[in-house]
């Protein structure tokens, strides 16, 4: 049996003798990379976090004290830690999740995977330990350097720091790097602490050469640690935290397994909320990752084990068409910047900042920043394009409605990840943007079906300058390119009820990448002699008025999507045609309103009905019991 196999719980590892951690974590190391080559997953993340995670499952007593992680994608060695060894289906239906998960065991309190919320969380249990007279509990967050670009860790260490005697510990893992090397301000000041000898260290240096002077030894160290605050300003401007009344401690080697473990052990004997600033080096003890210079291995698909090479993916990419297209864009038009939240090569936007770096902006991890700046780019005369996962739209949805579509700016969401992402479960599938949108005034929402839409739909956004545009599309491989038949109005049509010679029975509206579900659809029910009509509204907000007049040609309507179905396109197009007094019965298959396991995309969508086998079945019933009904209101002859 390894070390490994023989931690069940945190207690199992608090009984391992101090001279075999450094094995253990070898054999961590060895495991998270062997596993994670298999089934792909965040890598690069935990390989850092190997003697941290150690350090803090033996200085508390987790689930008492609860250690909560920041964005969460850092916890599989947690995972392994609390009893959780089987990584065979990491990320895959039926399998472990890739975040913290309420649903697998006590010793995960939240299921975190946006990011810098841990410390609002730590802020909230400290609060009730307090209230309720658990005065020896110590809540502990683990938050990424990059996690506190993001303003609500902020806010929540403003709270936080308000309250001297309650027990929170802060483990600031400081890797410089979210998913790329992290920027701004605060990245400035903790490189500088990095780089900087310990004042600590120093403050000791001085303690014993003055005490060894007779007489006037003491009473001058006194005097100097009444400077301290000084000396810290000198030898490590570390005050930034201080100054909120959060004590500080390091910074500390972070893969020094006994000197986090002090560490620790003085943050908890605190008593009231502390800072232990650990450097950590991501991709830690796996050569590929190190030296992998985009992003040290953050999350990977499946890939070789002894060399790092990735498995080679077929197809091109969604995001890399939305790349592709906006340095073309940037070679036409000078006005066109780009803004990232800490996401540059994820949403694909590294093309364009290596052929115009001065035009791109990573905010970090601050999207509802991202988008009010974006407003002051348009307002200034520029046409921003915000490039975001469709999931962290949610985040700023304040700012895009009150910030940019009140002031009618002109300025471009890109939503990467739209609809089922599946692997990364809940937090991660972008089934909302389609129908927290449909509130805002002023914004116009494209969603593309193929690559080729994809660029006529993003050109037509950024040419729009009174108002907000929204381009969304899914995650993964491009779909075969579905050529339109014609058109109506600004629609494309599919497929053609009249071409067949067969009666207009069903118009069915195919939004976005659900376009080729819907057209097999249409091949299965003319099978049967149903007449179809599919069309793709491309912009389904504002509705094309011919959307009206199509609907009125036919017996029933039926919109399909990969967004939540509540207050999304079908919910607009019955209301459209009720608006219009049309008395046609409206059939909506989309997502149901749920947070979802993980799972592959194309098992959720099975799941959920969203196959051309599933709505054929559907739509046949419901076309025939119209049809029925028709002639039954027919007069007699």
């Amino acid at each position: 049996m390894t070390l490994l196999e023989s931690i069940g719980n945190p207690d199992d590892l608090k009984k391992l003798a101090v001279d075999r951690l450094p094995r253990l974590a070898d054999e961590i190391r060895e495991f998270l990379i062997a596993e994670v080559s298999r089934t792909g997953g965040h890598i690069g993340p935990n390989l850092g976090v190997v003697e941290l995670t150690i350090a803090l499952h033996r200085v508390f007593d987790s689930p008492r004290d609860p250690i909560l992680f920041d964005t969460g994608h850092q916890s599989y060695v947690h995972k392994l830690l609390t009893g959780r060894q089987d990584f065979s289906r990491l990320r895959q239906q039926g399998g472990l999740s890739g975040y913290p998960s309420r649903a697998e065991s006590e010793h995960d309190f939240v299921e975190n995977s946006h990011a810098s919320t841990a410390l609002s969380y730590a802020d909230g249990l400290a609060k009730a330990n307090q209230l309720l007279g658990r005065t020896d509990r110590t809540v502990v967050a683990v938050i990424g350097d990059g996690a506190l670009t993001g303003g609500m860790a902020w806010e929540a260490l403003n709270n936080i720091a308000e309250g001297r005697d309650r027990r929170v510990v802060i483990v600031v893992n400081d890797n410089g790097r979210s998913y790329s090397p992290t920027i701004g301000g605060l990245a400035d000041h903790l490189a500088s602490l990095r780089m900087t000898q310990g004042y600590e260290q120093v403050l000791d240096m001085a303690k014993n050469a003055i005490n060894r002077a007779p007489v006037v030894g003491p009473p001058l160290y006194e005097a100097l640690h009444g400077l301290k605050k000084g000396l810290k300003d000198a030898i490590q401007p570390q005050v930034l935290f201080e100054d909120l009344g959060l004590k500080y401690l390091g910074p500390i080697d972070g893969h020094d397994e006994q000197a986090v473990e002090r560490a620790l052990r003085r943050a908890r004997a605190f008593g009231g909320p502390v800072i232990v600033h650990c450097i950590t080096q991501k991709g830690k003890g796996y050569a590929p990752a190190e030296n992998h210079e985009e992003d040290q291995f953050h999350a990977t698909g499946v890939f070789d084990a002894e060399t790092g090479e990735a498995k080679p993916k077929s197809g091109l990419s969604w995001t890399s068409v939305f790349g592709e297209e906006m340095v073309a864009l940037g070679a036409e038009r000078d006005d066109v910047v780009a803004i990232t939240a800490a996401m540059l090569h994820p949403t694909g936007l590294a093309p364009f900042a290596e052929a115009y770096p001065d035009r791109v902006y990573d905010v970090g991890i601050a999207e509802q920043h991202a988008a009010t700046s974006a407003a002051g780019l348009a307002m200034g005369g520029l046409h921003p394009v915000v490039a975001v996962y469709a999931t962290f739209l949610n985040r700023c949805f304040d700012q895009v409605l009150m910030d940019v579509a009140l002031h009618r700016q002109g300025v471009t969401f890109c939503l990467d990840r739209a609809g089922i992402t599946g692997d990364d479960g809940a937090s991660h599938n972008g089934m909302w943007d389609l129908s927290i949108l449909q509130v805002v005034p002023n914004l116009g929402l494209a969603v593309p079906r193929d690559a080729q839409r994809l660029r006529e739909l993003l050109r037509e956004a950024v040419a729009v300058d009174d108002g907000p545009t929204v381009v969304r599309y899914p995650k993964g491989t491009v779909a075969p390119e579905i050529p339109a038949i014609g058109k109506a109005g600004g629609m494309d049509v599919l497929r053609r009820a009249g071409d067949t010679g067969a009666t207009e029975d069903l118009l069915l509206v195919a939004v976005g990448s659900m376009a080729q579900t819907c057209c097999e659809t249409a091949d299965r029910l003319a099978d049967q002699g149903i007449g179809v009509t599919v069309v793709d509204p491309r912009w389904v907000k504002p509705l094309d008025p011919a959307l009206v007049t199509e609907a009125a040609r036919h017996r029933v309507v039926a919109v399909v999507e990969d967004n939540g179905r509540v207050g999304a396109v079908g919910d607009a197009v019955a209301r459209a045609l009720r608006d219009a007094d049309l008395d046609i019965p409206v059939r909506t298959f989309g997502i149901e309103q749920d947070f979802l396991d993980h799972a592959k995309r194309d098992v959720i969508l099975a799941e959920m009905g969203l196959t051309s086998q599933d709505l054929a079945r559907k739509l046949t019933e419901t076309v025939a019991r119209h049809t029925e009904r028709s002639r039954e209101d027919e007069p007699a002859q």
